[in-house]
């Protein structure tokens, strides 16, 4: 099979590449210098395409240099359409993108899908982290692209696939790694846990199947109590949809127009059930039903992004609450450990990563368009490895709190006086070591 690719270098003259490759390997590279003359622009945006099909180092390397004279500034993606309940209209399937914004979420959710490929090989290889670990391996574009929307005074809050969520509204992974691996240096000094993790405006990891929804519903009302201009993003699975608190949250929240964004992250199983055998109805964006709903794809970091949007004007513009159903997958079992063959087959998860991976598809889609080069991606990729390899490192060569710490920190205001210990007679002192962050 001949290519002719027509590749011009800034300031250099044109040159024909002609390569004949076998299916196996690229045989053969000449290159001719053909002198100055104009490009055309259709061969050009079929270019992109063709380079990522070759395996050649040097074939590599002359895509970057064209990709980083072609790069623009600006471009503009189209969306699968929005699905929408009790709305005339809903967020536009035409998005543009900034260069800087491009690389700030391909950043976020590469350095997200590495560090929970590392916590993994924690959990299973090395057995450093001790107890349950729930991996979001798969749902990364749902949290870095709702964050993209947010503002500074937003909140919040998850279950307790909490990792990516945790990243996300500022946690520094050594941070997350250490909390897993039950060191000081961890968020909540090693004493959370996996599904226990906090920031500024961040309330968590919680545990509780669905418990966390009228919480969030709790949040977002003491904002508009206070007067201030800020939303709660309360997210739930799929697993969790059917809870009763759920649904009375609902009600709470279109009662007093509560500025609450409800997000159901549909990874299409709670548990090792399919929601197709868990839920009479799979509509999860319309079960508000007062409610209004738009379901997204949550493996298209672009679309949750304008979905989230949407959501907050509508919520700051006085409407109440809203809800989003993101069409999402996870690559991993319900907990880390967990073999899933028994309710899906390999085969599925491989042509999920193979067709809607949310990180891979961005990055066809920001290369194709010329909006980031090859050569940029790639560096990103090593910062994010170098990154979270160290983190690992010190995560685990850190200490463990002191055993009087126990009971450090648990309230931010202290009206119990000494804390109970592992019998009723055990009394132990409260201390405030840390900072409360989320109080007052």
């Amino acid at each position: 099979m001949t290519y002719v690719i027509l590749v011009v270098q800034p300031l250099l003259s044109a040159v024909y590449i002609d390569h004949i490759w076998p299916k196996e390997r690229i045989s053969q590279i000449v290159v001719y210098t053909i002198g100055r003359r104009k490009v055309n622009r259709e061969i050009l945006k079929m270019l992109p395409t063709c380079m990522r099909r070759l395996n050649s180092k040097a074939f590599n390397k002359l895509a970057a240099l064209l990709q980083a004279s072609y790069s623009t500034e600006t471009a503009t993606f189209e969306t699968e359409p929005f699905k929408l309940h009790k709305l005339d209209d809903g967020p536009s399937t035409t998005v543009s993108l900034t260069k800087p914004d491009a690389l700030d979420m391909f950043t976020k959710m590469q350095t997200i899908r590495y560090m929970e490929t590392c916590i993994g090989d924690l959990l299973l290889n090395e057995k450093v982290i001790r107890g349950f670990c729930h991996l979001y391996i798969g749902q990364e574009a749902v949290c870095v692209g709702i964050k993209a929307a947010l503002r500074p005074n937003d909140s919040a809050i998850t279950a307790y696939r909490a990792h990516g969520w945790t990243y996300t509204m500022g946690v520094p992974v050594l941070g997350i790694l250490a909390e897993l691996v039950a060191r000081e240096s961890g968020c909540t000094r090693g004493k959370g846990g996996s599904m226990h993790m906090y920031s500024d405006r961040f309330y968590g990891g919680n545990g509780i199947v669905g418990a966390q929804v009228p919480l969030g519903v709790g949040i977002a009302l003491a904002a508009q109590y206070q007067g201030i201009d800020a939303v709660c993003v309360t997210l739930y699975g799929d697993g969790a949809s059917n809870q009763g608190q759920v649904f009375e949250a609902y009600n709470m929240a279109k009662l007093l127009n509560i500025p609450c964004i409800f997000v159901c992250e549909n990874n299409g199983y709670g548990m090792g059930t399919s929601c197709k055998r868990s839920s009479a109805s799979t509509t999860y964006y319309s079960r508000g039903d007062y409610i209004p709903g738009i379901w997204v794809d949550g493996m298209d970091v672009l679309a949750v992004r304008e979905a989230a949007r949407y959501a907050v004007n509508h919520c700051s513009s006085g409407k109440g609450p809203i809800l989003l159903e993101t069409a999402t997958y996870r690559y991993s079992g319900h907990s880390a450990n967990e073999v899933t063959t028994s309710y899906r087959t390999p085969e599925e998860i491989q042509e999920v990563r193979r067709k809607r991976d949310p990180i891979t598809s961005f990055e066809r889609k920001i290369l194709d368009a010329k909006l980031v080069t090859f050569k940029e991606l790639k560096k990103i990729k090593t910062d994010v490895k170098e990154l979270v390899d160290d983190a690992v490192t010190k995560a685990k060569a850190g200490k463990e709190i002191p055993v009087e710490d126990i009971s450090a920190d648990i309230y931010a205001k202290n009206l119990e006086g000494n804390i109970r210990g592992r019998v009723q007679t055990e009394m132990l002192e409260h201390r405030r070591i840390g900072v409360a962050v989320n109080f007052g």
